[in-house]
């Protein structure tokens, strides 16, 4: 599917605007606080129903505004599809309505349907130089992108770790603890399986795809297995912290670039290096996306050019060439290296 158009009402600083997409590139190009990175969200938001900035889904609807909709056409051979998504506040942050050609859709279904898009950010280097949560998140986010049955079974193992803490948190009986335990013991189990089996397929793909050029990576994925006899041995430790202290939460994930030997990028890799790293796990988003589904991406490039090396660069210029793109930039002149047709939106 191709992107034709966006249509944005009470969408973050957007009040009420329309923009279309070149089928092959479009730039966009504003002062800072004029909505560029606001537009790609919009677009990332009609593809995977949500938003890419962590932060609370209220802060998508423009300020003192109570609701807002995001509409975005697609083209896909001579057919349109018009894909809509209203967002309005509520007492728990705030409900969806998700529509396809005007007919309402469950979640789920709307997920099946629509096209597919891969942002690239500059805040994307704290896969690299953040703490494990930022890791699991890029991956969750990901895994959970493909795999409609993951993001379930990951709400699933969240909802029921909280329920779990809880108890630990307010016991006063070991004997009512142990009972209490038991059923959350077994269904934590049983999403967290599904999980880590996920997580290990995704990280063996990587790992069969290790290259950039001439260079060379590999990713280990280090388990915090939860099983039975893992939870017995750590029943005294969870006692005195009050809360689960194994289980795919604690999960981390280690990125290295083999040289004469493995360098552990998150500790030793210079910032060219990493950003090397996370672009290589972007690619593989791309060849996964393409071997999964049979289609071609939409690339969504947030400002990433003041932070790439002159290779990276290349790099970049040369996937716009192969996929819709949508880009913001300061550095016009780079893209007049991708030869190919484009269009500029100013904001």
């Amino acid at each position: 599917m191709l992107l034709k158009q966006i249509i944005l009402k009470n969408f973050r600083n957007f009040g009420d605007e329309k923009f279309n997409f070149n089928p092959f590139l479009t730039i966009i190009i504003g002062e800072n606080a004029k909505g560029k990175t606001n537009l790609l969200e919009g677009i990332f938001l009609i593809v995977y129903g949500e938003g890419f900035r962590e932060s609370k889904e209220e802060e998508l609807i423009r300020f003192e505004q109570d609701q807002s909709d995001v509409q975005g056409i697609f083209a896909s051979g001579d057919e349109d599809f018009l894909f809509q998504i209203g967002i309005k506040k509520s007492g728990r942050g705030v409900d969806k309505i998700f529509s396809l050609n005007k007919s309402r859709r469950k979640y789920f279904q709307y997920q099946r349907e629509t096209a597919k898009a891969i942002l690239f950010s500059p805040e994307q280097i704290e896969i690299m130089n953040g703490p494990p949560e930022k890791r699991r998140r890029y991956f969750d986010t990901l895994l959970g992108s493909f795999d409609l049955v993951y993001k379930k079974k990951l709400r699933n193992y969240e909802n029921a770790l909280r329920r779990r803490n809880k108890i630990l948190q307010t016991y006063k009986n070991e004997a009512d603890l142990l009972e209490e335990l038991k059923f959350w013991n077994t269904y934590l189990e049983e999403n967290a399986g599904y999980l880590v089996q996920k997580r290990q397929d995704y990280i063996d793909f990587l790992n069969e795809h290790n290259k950039i050029n001439s260079k060379e990576f590999s990713i280990e994925y280090l388990k915090s297995e939860l099983n039975k006899k893992r939870l017995e041995e750590n029943f005294e430790l969870e006692k005195r912290y009050r809360r689960t202290v194994i289980g795919p939460q604690k999960d981390d994930f280690q990125l290295s670039q083999k040289d004469e030997s493995l360098k552990n990028l998150h500790h030793f890799g210079s910032r060219s290096e990493q950003r090397l790293g996370v672009f290589w796990l972007k690619l593989n988003e791309i060849k996964f996306l393409e071997e999964a589904f049979k289609t071609k991406p939409l690339l969504l490039l947030d400002d990433i050019f003041s932070e790439l090396d002159v290779k990276n660069k290349k790099l970049v210029i040369d996937l716009v060439k192969k996929y819709q793109t949508v880009v913001t930039t300061t550095e016009i002149e780079l893209l007049e290296l991708a030869d190919v047709p484009k269009s500029i939106i100013k904001l």
